[in-house]
Parts: C-alpha cells; structure tokens; sequence
C-alpha cells in the first residue's frame, strides 16, 4: 500500500480532531432551552455539560487499550461511529433519561479516541510533533467553535427551533470523517508498546500534566457551561450567542501558536504568568463591566484556555516514547477531567446554594493559580529536546 501524501494526513487528522468537541459543545447554545424543556436545575445544566468529562476521566484508559492493541487510525474509527450514533439519539423522546444516557455513550466515543491522537500525530509527523498537535487542536478548537456559534443563528431557525434535531445535524459530519479515515489506504500498525496501557499514577508527569490540563478545562468548559446562564440571570441574555461565539473563536489562534511557534518562546516562565493574569483580566470584564466587555472578556478566555489545552496536548508526544505516549496521555486526561469535573460541580452546586451567580467561575480562578504555579515548569519541559 501507498503512504498517503502529508496533505491527506493533514486533512483527515484536522477533520477526527473537529469531531472531539463538534457534538459537545453543541450543547451550551440550547442549554436555555433544555433548561426549559426538561426543567433543569444548576446542578443538573453543570452535571450535562460535564457529564462528557467525566467519561473522559473514566474511560480514557481504555482508549490507551485499544490505540495499544489496534492502532491510533483503527482506534479513531470505532471511536466517532459511536460518537455520531450517540450524539444524534440524545435528543431522542425527549427526555432526561435519554439526553444524559446517550450523552454518556458519546462521551465514551470521545474518550476512546482522544488518547489516539497524540501517538497519531508522532506516527504521522515524526521530525514536527508540535505541528501534528498543531492540526489535530486546531481542528478540535474549530470544533467548538463552529458548533457553539452557528448552532444559535443559522442552525435553529432551519430546524425551527429545535435542540433535538440540532443534535442529529451535527453528527453528520462525524460520520463523514469516520467513512474517510476507513478509507484512508495505508498501513495501520499499533504502536510498539511494552504491554502496559494503564495509566501510571505513580508517575510525576501524570499528576504534572493532568493538574495542568485541568486548567484548561476549568476555564474552558467553565465558561461555556455556566456562561450563558450567568448572562440570562443579570438580564444580559442578548449578548449568550456572541459572548460563546468568542468564547471558541478565540481559541483558534493559540493552538496555531503553538503549532508554528517554536516551544522554547512559548515555554518562557513570563508566558504562563501572563496567561495567568489574563484569565483574571477576563473576569473582571464579565463579572465587573459587563455589556460589550462580556464579548471581548470571553474571546480572552478562549484564547488563554487553548493556549494551556494545547501545550498540555502536545506534551505526552515530547515526552514519552512512541509505545508510551497513548498511556501517559491517558494518565493526564483521567486527572485533569477528573478534577475538573468535580470543580464544575461544586461551582454549580455553589450557585444553587449561594444564589450568588458569581459562584459559577471559582473554576477559573482556580485555572489561574495552576497556571501560574505550573505553567514555567512545564513550559521548560516542552521546550527541551525531543526523546
């Protein structure tokens, strides 16, 4: 068999990488709706927006199995059919049942593969690891993005109205990458590992990178689920599409960033710090000013949590060899979902108890502090030579 040309690689791991969080975040936009429809506290919004999180947390480790045992490609395959299936049956009924049981089987689809793509992108792009994160975390970011800003505009009118049907209409393209990878012609070899798949919690770089990712996702996923409820109960509501518009647009750029800017410049100590601040500085803007500032505010989150999220990504691929990269990346998702998770959940229960909807964003300044603390010596490692 032919080895397929690099633009082809480029193309179909930029595409797997869309599908992470195409379906996912197709979920903050109709929260209102949801909320209306099924009648939802702010502990049962946070635990479905979260519910994928903790799946990853959970089941991460088996997607090391099955990247050890058939391959990153294989591996991706199985992954988002389940994926699609899942995503479009959440809106089945509707009903609670349904919507958080098939939320929970897509996010096992997701957590199957993810593990796949950091050895996928050092099989693919050996001599430029950074720049094969680069393309699969663009492609992931721009999967946020495109979901969370069409969804409101442009999708719902078309299907008047309807949360349910938004759901099947993003799966689709999951179904299309899944037919493209199957036939997609050339060898598939697992990788070769020495037979352990499970994480090592005794190793020092599984608590380093999974308490660092959980900056990531704090920020992140903190914004995108407690976002437009917050701008809903300050009567801000106009500004929901457009604050999560920015929100995932402003990742974009940050994991081009990192892609095409060497490492040694973007793991400088006085980059972490002033990510750090920035989270702070952003808000301030939702929380204090408000108005246009939420706009602006968000886009800055955005781009600081892509920045952590990628860099945390490209790690595992730096730092372990090929046979390991699978479970130390599988290490890192289970700790840095797992602990964000957990801090979601408070932050909503902390609003339903408070009432104070302030509460929602602990989670972000927590980020920060891990960011600022973390962030230089991780940036070091990144920075250093290749193994």
């Amino acid at each position: 068999m032919t080895r397929s040309p690099s633009i082809v690689r480029v193309a179909l791991l930029w595409l797997a990488g869309l599908d992470l969080r195409l379906t996912l975040l197709a979920v903050p936009p109709v929260i209102p709706l949801i909320h209306r429809d099924l009648h939802l506290n702010e502990s049962g919004v946070a635990a479905l927006s979260n519910l994928p999180v903790l799946v990853l947390a959970g089941s991460s480790m088996f997607g090391a199995l099955l990247t050890a045992r058939f391959g990153a490609r294989r591996a991706l395959i199985a992954g988002l059919w389940i994926i699609a299936i899942a995503s479009a049956l959440r809106g089945a009924g509707p009903s609670i049942a349904m919507l958080f049981g098939m939320t929970f089987v897509m996010g096992v689809g997701i957590a199957l593969i993810q593990p796949a793509f950091p050895s996928l992108a050092r099989a693919w792009f050996p001599d430029r690891i950074a720049f094969g994160t680069g393309i699969w975390a663009n492609g992931l970011l721009c999967g946020e993005a495109i979901s969370a800003s069409l969804t409101l505009p442009f999708l719902l009118p078309l299907l008047g109205g309807s949360w349910e049907l938004s759901f099947v209409a993003w799966s689709a393209p999951v179904v299309v990458s899944a037919l493209a990878l199957g036939l997609l012609r050339e060898p598939d070899r697992a990788p070769a590992a020495n037979g352990a798949w499970l994480p090592d919690f005794r190793d020092r770089r599984v608590w380093l990178l999974g308490t660092y990712q959980s900056a990531a996702s704090m920020t992140y996923f903190g914004a995108n689920t407690f976002l437009p409820d917050f701008l809903h109960a300050t009567g801000q509501a106009g500004l929901v599409g457009g604050a999560l518009a920015a929100l995932n647009i402003g990742q974009i750029p940050a994991s081009l960033a990192v892609g095409l800017i060497p490492l040694r410049i973007l793991g400088k100590r006085r980059t972490s710090l002033l990510v750090a601040v920035l989270i702070l500085a952003a808000l301030t803007g939702i929380l204090a000013l408000g108005g246009a500032f939420v706009i602006a505010a968000a886009a800055l989150l955005g781009f600081c949590g892509a920045y952590i999220l990628t860099l945390s990504f490209a790690l595992p691929a730096i730092l372990a060899p090929p046979g390991e990269i699978a479970r130390l990346a599988a290490g890192t998702f289970t700790l840095g979902y797992t602990i964000s998770f957990v801090t979601s959940l408070l932050s909503g229960a902390a609003w339903d108890a408070t009432h104070a909807p302030a509460a929602a964003f602990l989670p972000m300044i927590a980020g920060a502090v891990i960011v600022a603390v973390l962030g230089p010596r991780l940036g070091t490692i990144a920075a250093g030579p290749t193994p």
